[in-house]
């Protein structure tokens, strides 16, 4: 009987370009089959249609994955004017159309609207729970999904190019920086109502999510390859990402090797105030910091500095070796 082979024990971040066609999930598991990863997670969806960075967690980095998917997001997109689509992308049905075209002028306007924070309604088509089941499966089956606003951010909204400013354009290219849960199909689709001309998304490339940049990813050809040659695995984990590059805003606690170990076991230690006085000051509306020995992420820790000596409480403890 043959045996399979052991999976690799892979601990850190892989930043994909996700390409068109593929849903993150499928995504994911071509990363995991060509690093053959024991364990992996994405770091936020994309539409299959979408491309750009999706964050792959491997091994103890999924225990972060809520750090990223709670980061601000970037993203390049192209809306299309003149129709609505079920899917407020082009790979739905045309719902309805309109000959009105705006101006460059008009579409500079009419973004102030959609900057700073508001109330957004999701896609039909969306992975949000409705009574149990996913938005996008009872869109599909005809259902008319009763969805609620979610408040979103966005903090920069800009029109890309300069066409003629009277004259009417098809199409129009944004740049958006904005909070989690924000919809950017959601977004052309409220834009073109308020130009008066209709709109939905006929591409989208995601450039930042949470600490993670375009600049960092690897294409799913580049991974090909690299499985392709020898020493592989050596090969893939040079361009991994260390587990803490997610945690860069969070205060830091070195330890020793005795600490270190009580922590792993999933005990807490008792450190001097004066080793966690600095933290304190850095620490902004949360009491958890970052344990580290050298430079080994040991474990995220709650601090409880209410005594003559603080007690470090392990919450997520990282197994490295």
């Amino acid at each position: 009987m043959n045996q399979k082979k052991p999976r690799n024990k892979i601990n850190g971040w892989m930043v994909l370009d996700k390409p068109a066609g593929l849903s993150s999930t499928q995504a994911l598991g071509r990363v995991k089959w060509l690093l053959n990863a024991d364990k992996a997670g994405h770091g936020g969806t994309l539409d299959p249609f979408a491309t750009g960075v999706l964050p792959i967690a491997l091994g103890e980095a999924t225990k972060l994955i809520s750090y990223v998917l709670d980061g601000k997001k970037s993203y390049a997109f192209t809306a299309i004017w003149g129709e609505t689509r079920n899917t407020d992308d082009y790979t739905g049905e045309v719902t309805a159309t309109s000959t009105n075209r705006p101006t460059a002028d008009a579409i500079k306007n009419a973004l102030e609207k959609f900057r700073g924070t508001f109330q957004q309604m999701p896609p039909q088509f969306s992975a949000l729970h409705v009574n149990g089941e996913r938005a996008y499966n009872l869109a599909r089956s005809g259902e008319t999904v009763e969805l609620q606003p979610r408040e979103v951010t966005i903090t920069r909204f800009d029109y890309v190019g300069s066409p003629p400013e009277n004259i009417p354009v098809h199409s129009a290219n944004f740049i958006v920086d904005c909070s989690k849960g924000t919809y950017i199909r959601s977004l052309a689709r409220d834009l073109g109502a308020a130009l008066g001309c209709l709109g939905h998304v006929k591409a989208l490339k995601r450039l930042r999510c949470g600490p993670f940049t375009l600049k960092q990813a690897i294409s799913l050809e580049n991974l090909e390859e690299i499985g392709q040659k020898k020493g592989g695995l050596e090969r893939f984990q040079a361009v991994l990402l260390p587990l803490a590059t997610v945690l860069d805003d969070i205060p830091a606690l070195a330890v020793n090797e005795v600490e270190t170990r009580r922590l792993r076991q999933g005990q807490h230690v008792i450190v001097h105030p004066l080793r966690i006085a600095s933290l304190k000051q850095a620490l902004l509306g949360t009491d958890i910091i970052m344990v580290k020995h050298n430079d080994d992420c040991v474990a995220l820790a709650k601090i409880d500095g209410h005594a003559a000596h603080v007690k470090v409480v392990p919450v997520r403890v990282f197994h490295l070796s």
